[in-house]
């Protein structure tokens, strides 16, 4: 590839990721499902707009499961263990129980209703039964549920992949016989167990790995913390088991471990995830080839009205209500089982393993995701409210991530307090910190406490200062002139010029 090649492949991805950006916040304003702009660029991109032609489902296939293993790390680290700990276990229930389930009223509709052959049914239910993470995660937190809900459509979508996958694998490569049926589901369980073992073990290497690097840079903490949720995911694959499940397992792990830079590591996470969800869904967009969905329209809004109205519900309801989830929350459930990426992602395996039909089946996919997703994803907030689901008193359910030091223009200034430095028996009102810049956390032998205007600074502290934008060169030169001469240290002519010298002597 010569280097002008390039530069214009180079131009291209820029330019793509521009316009997806765009066109997701034109479609945020409309109130239309962001992935799904991203899907329309994919397809405007495609032989039927613009004329680029791409019919590669195996390049599909592996880059959609390596962007789906992205997203998956992104979103085990910014789950919060807390609200998903207490509906573990039927979160788990109703990712592999539930999918079972979906699996099976789908496909008795679909050989019944639509004529399918048992192989193709059942490869249609396992390919649309699992929630989509990318669209759970990117719609759901946009709404503020009671935790419990959230934490329990968060862990059903990063869990329910697995088995997904696993199926779709197994049906691709031959059609089911009631003989293979106990064999697949051996398979089912091995795979699950090995990956949440494989998960766990590597989400907690890692934890104790990155507590003994220590590394000061943020970013370098936050790749390794992407790594290793990656690791996971390879180093399950290796061993037949389910790199979706290892992936989520490490990354919830590892985001819930109480390391440093958890800010930075969820940014870059964030963005890291949105990269692989730009990417995944313009692929598929372009994959897609919109002349010939029409005949698929009928047969997806029937599979999707059966998946949505009845398969999704009744997997639900037997997978809950044991449990004691009341039928609200259930209903809620049932409708929130957004599809995304995922299900086109599974329909590309088939082709892959050329089992008669497929083609026709990601058409189906494609057609059902899109329709549905539109028609699901703008009605979770009003459904939410009549149901009674979204707390009527504010600040009842808090959220984390308002990020008000961007609303003023402010940021997050981290200091140790060396051996040597003057700093050391500095109170803080001597800082004299300008307006409205402030010392707002000191942790001291591992115990946060917000300091008084007369606290004491020691060797060893280490200090969170909130600083805005315009401020924050007169904050450190003020920090830096106290650190090298004291508390006096405009008496003695120290600006805190970042090129003078380190240490003043009195």
């Amino acid at each position: 590839m010569s280097l002008q090649q390039v530069y214009l492949l180079l131009l291209a991805g820029a330019v793509v990721m521009l316009v997806s950006v765009v066109a997701a916040r034109l479609a945020h304003r409309i109130g239309l499902p962001v992935l799904l702009a991203f899907l329309g660029v994919g397809v405007i991109l495609g032989e039927d707009v613009l004329g680029l032609r791409f019919n590669n489902a195996a390049l599909a296939q592996a880059l959609g499961t390596a962007a789906l293993a992205v997203i998956l790390v992104e979103g085990g680290l910014n789950t919060e263990m807390s609200a998903i700990r207490p509906v573990l276990v039927p979160a788990a229930v109703l990712a592999t129980f539930g999918v079972l389930v979906s699996v099976a009223v789908v496909a008795i509709i679909a050989h019944f209703a639509l004529g399918m052959s048992w192989q193709l049914a059942l490869l249609l239910g396992a390919i649309v039964s699992p929630t989509d993470a990318a669209a759970v995660f990117s719609v759901l937190r946009t709404i503020p549920l009671p935790r419990r809900l959230t934490g329990l459509l968060e862990a059903e979508s990063g869990f329910n992949d697995a088995p997904a996958v696993i199926l779709v694998v197994a049906l691709s490569a031959s059609a089911l016989r009631p003989e293979g049926v106990a064999r697949l589901l051996g398979d089912l369980v091995y795979e699950l167990a090995a990956g949440a073992l494989v998960g766990l073990a590597v989400g907690y290497a890692g934890v104790w790995l990155l507590r003994r690097l220590a590394l000061v840079a943020s970013g370098l903490h936050s790749i390794a913390m992407v790594a290793t949720g990656i690791l996971g995911f390879a180093a399950a694959g290796m061993v037949h088991a389910s790199g979706f499940l290892a992936a989520y397992v490490a990354a919830l792990i590892l985001g819930n471990a109480g390391l440093p830079h958890r800010r930075a590591t969820r940014s870059v996470a964030e963005g890291l995830g949105w990269i692989a969800q730009i990417s995944v869904f313009v692929m598929l967009g372009l994959l897609a080839t919109p002349h010939e969905l029409r005949a698929s329209l009928l047969p997806a809004l029937a599979v999707g009205a059966v998946l949505l109205l009845l398969a999704r519900p009744i997997s639900v309801l037997l997978s809950l209500t044991p449990f004691g989830i009341p039928l609200p929350e259930q209903f809620f459930l049932s409708w929130a089982g957004l599809r995304g990426a995922v299900p086109i992602v599974l329909a590309t395996i088939p082709i892959v393993a050329h089992v008669p039909g497929s083609h026709q089946l990601l058409n189906l996919v494609f057609v059902l995701v899109v329709i549905y997703t539109l028609l699901q994803a703008p009605t979770l907030p009003p459904l939410a409210r009549r149901l009674g689901l979204v707390p009527k008193v504010a600040g009842r359910e808090l959220r984390a991530e308002i990020a008000p030091l961007d609303t003023i223009d402010a940021e997050l200034i981290e200091l140790t307090i060396e051996p040597g430095s003057r700093l050391h028996g500095v109170e803080v009102f001597e800082l004299r910190l300008p307006d409205p810049c402030a010392v707002a956390l000191v942790v001291r032998d591992k115990r946060a406490f917000v300091p008084q205007p007369t606290t004491r600074l020691t060797t060893g502290d280490q200090l969170l200062v909130v600083a805005t934008t315009a401020q924050r060169e007169a904050v450190e030169r003020r920090l830096r002139a106290v650190a090298r001469a004291g508390r006096l240290a405009s008496w003695f002519g120290e600006t805190g010029d970042p090129d003078g010298p380190t240490q003043v002597s009195q």
